[in-house]
């Protein structure tokens, strides 16, 4: 009987390890985002972290006859990119992202995480960023 509960045990504690792994450190996406940076800032209680609101041109509309402004809401982790992204609010941004399948308090509050800032600059009438910005 001691056998089992061990081997019960360790076959739970695997279990919830590779369900902590996939909900919290597993990417489930990657990709990029442009749009103009409408919102960037440092806040929390606990753990401080970087939060950012970015506008995409276009219009979401979740029931027909309305509209939405299209946002995407991120954190980010690392402080050079966050420096970045401070320099340049009200910009035209493209970043790259990694979504998660849950979020961390010390990571953000948000399942999308930028790791990069690919081109900071104006948006001009044309829709092409002037002043790019590669990191």
């Amino acid at each position: 009987m001691k056998k089992f509960g061990l081997i019960a045990g360790l076959v739970l504690v695997l279990v919830l390890g590779i369900f902590f792994w996939w909900k919290f450190f597993f990417v489930f996406g990657e990709g990029v985002k442009a749009g103009s940076l409408n919102y960037f800032v440092k806040k929390g209680v606990v753990f401080k972290t970087w939060e950012g609101r970015m506008v995409q041109e276009g219009f979401q509309s979740p029931t027909s006859g309305a509209l939405q402004s299209n946002e995407f809401r991120f954190s980010v982790t690392d402080p050079k990119v966050a420096e970045i992204l401070e320099r340049n609010s009200g910009k035209h941004l493209e970043l790259r992202y990694k979504e998660y399948n849950g979020m961390l308090p010390w990571r953000g509050a948000s399942e999308f995480v930028v790791s990069e800032v690919i081109n900071a600059g104006e948006f001009t009438k044309s829709g092409e960023s002037s002043l790019p910005y590669n990191k």
